[in-house]
């Protein structure tokens, strides 16, 4: 059986409405922030595709009001799942704005709440880079770099190794100033969430958003050359495998 599921979220962002739409309703601006590549046909009814090579979708756009009101839902799955995102903006005093996001859809058999509390944590985190985004990088595209922890043993807990591998101290908070050793890239902490397997990191530099995730993989967005960064962030991560053993 199939089940519906909904997660709501607000955040409130330093920036434009203008900004944030353009961060959440073309190809280079969510790519910034969220993952990549997407092809956005920027009209009602037009088509919006995520091709990450492992992992395709492809969703249709149901409202398009540039700057308030974004909303696409995804074909629907041979399970009968099917996701939809909505994005109502609102412009505030002083050149904020506040944006509204709710996923919903619906879910297949064997999936429940574990999927909507990763989900929403993961949202969390998306949402908070975003802002950083536009705050910080607003009009300059930037590219996405994925790289994944290989295969370990059911349970492993990688998250110590990782940040020693990193050179980011235990306990690291936000504000903290830090040196990603192995790349040379000083920045700031600006994203933290240690609970259980539910591990975030994220750091902010002059030509990028760094994060990590959990223990499996790093997502981040390179606003600069971005040639090759996939491949040695991925040797990173094999290496840390080895240091782990």
């Amino acid at each position: 059986m199939t089940h519906e599921f909904e997660i709501s979220k607000e955040i409130e962002v330093e920036g434009t409405p203008e900004q944030v739409w353009d961060a959440i309703a073309t190809g280079p601006g969510i790519d910034s922030w969220f993952m990549g590549p997407h092809t956005v046909d920027g009209r009602l009814g037009g088509r919006m595709t995520l091709d990450l090579g492992f992992f395709k979708e492809s969703s249709t756009i149901t409202a398009w009001e540039p700057g308030k009101h974004l909303a696409y839902s995804s074909d629907k799955g041979e399970d009968g799942t099917v996701h939809a995102m909505e994005y109502l903006i609102e412009a505030r005093d002083q050149g904020t704005t506040v944006l509204r996001f709710v996923h919903s859809g619906i879910l297949a058999d064997g999936w429940g709440d574990e999927f909507v509390d990763q989900q929403s944590k993961g949202w969390d985190m998306y949402l908070f880079t975003m802002a950083e985004y536009v705050k910080h990088f607003a009009g300059k595209p930037g590219t996405y770099v994925f790289a994944q922890w290989p295969e370990q043993p059911e349970g492993a807990d990688n998250w110590p190794v990782l940040l020693r591998e990193l050179g980011v101290p235990e306990g690291a908070k936000v504000g903290d100033e830090v040196t990603l050793e192995p790349f040379g890239i000083t920045g700031v902490v600006d994203y933290v969430v240690e609970h259980d397997l539910h591990n975030f990191l994220g750091v902010r530099g002059p030509e990028g958003i760094y994060r990590f995730h959990g223990t499996n993989a790093v997502g981040h967005h390179v606003f600069g050359d971005a040639t090759g960064q996939a491949e040695k962030w991925q040797a990173f991560l094999n290496q840390a495998v080895g240091q782990a053993s």
